[in-house]
C-alpha cells in the first residue's frame, strides 16, 4: 500500500460502502487513485495499545481499509496514528491527503409523530455536537464535507 496522494472516506461501519464515497462518485462520476476507507472506533478498554492501534488491509489495487483503534479515555488523534500506519507500509503525505466526511442536515418532517418543539429541540442539540474533523483532530484544510438532507 505506497500511495502518497490519497482519498480517505470515514465511515463508522467499513461493511458500507461510506455515504461520502456514494455522493462523490454520483455527483463527480470519479474515483480516486488509491480510496482507503477509514473506520475510527472507540474501544471498551480506557487506553489501547499502541500496537493494536491501527489495522489495515488491502482490498485492491485502488482499495484498502484502515481501522484506528483508541480507548475511551483517549483522545482520538488521526494523523498521529497514521504514523503508525506509514510504519505498517502506507507510504502517505498528510497535506496530499483528502478525507471525506458525510454531513447529516436535519429537518423536520409533519408526519414525524412527535410535536414539533421537540423535533426542534432534537435537532438543535445535533447542531450542537462536536464536529467530527474537530474530534478526529484531522486538518481541516483537508477536509471534504459530503452532505445529506434527513427528515425526522
Amino acid at each position: 500500500m505506497k500511495h502518497l496522494r490519497s482519498s480517505a472516506f470515514l465511515t463508522s461501519d467499513p461493511s458500507f460502502v461510506p455515504t461520502a464515497l456514494l455522493h462523490n462518485l454520483k455527483h463527480n462520476k470519479v474515483l480516486h487513485e488509491h480510496n482507503v476507507i477509514l473506520t475510527i472506533e472507540t474501544m471498551h478498554t480506557p487506553r489501547v495499545d499502541p500496537a493494536e492501534r491501527v489495522r489495515m488491509e488491502t482490498i485492491s489495487e485502488r482499495f484498502a481499509t484502515v481501522r484506528l483503534r483508541f480507548g475511551f479515555m483517549e483522545s482520538p488523534n488521526v494523523p498521529k496514528a497514521l504514523v503508525i500506519a506509514r510504519k505498517l507500509g502506507w507510504q502517505f503525505d498528510i497535506m496530499a491527503t483528502s478525507f471525506f466526511v458525510s454531513r447529516r442536515s436535519l429537518k423536520p418532517s409533519a408526519q414525524s409523530g412527535m410535536p414539533l418543539w421537540q423535533d426542534h429541540m432534537f435537532i438543535a442539540l445535533s447542531r450542537s455536537a462536536n464536529d467530527a474533523t474537530d474530534y478526529f483532530q484531522i486538518p481541516t484544510g483537508r477536509v471534504v464535507e459530503v452532505g445529506t438532507q434527513v427528515t425526522i
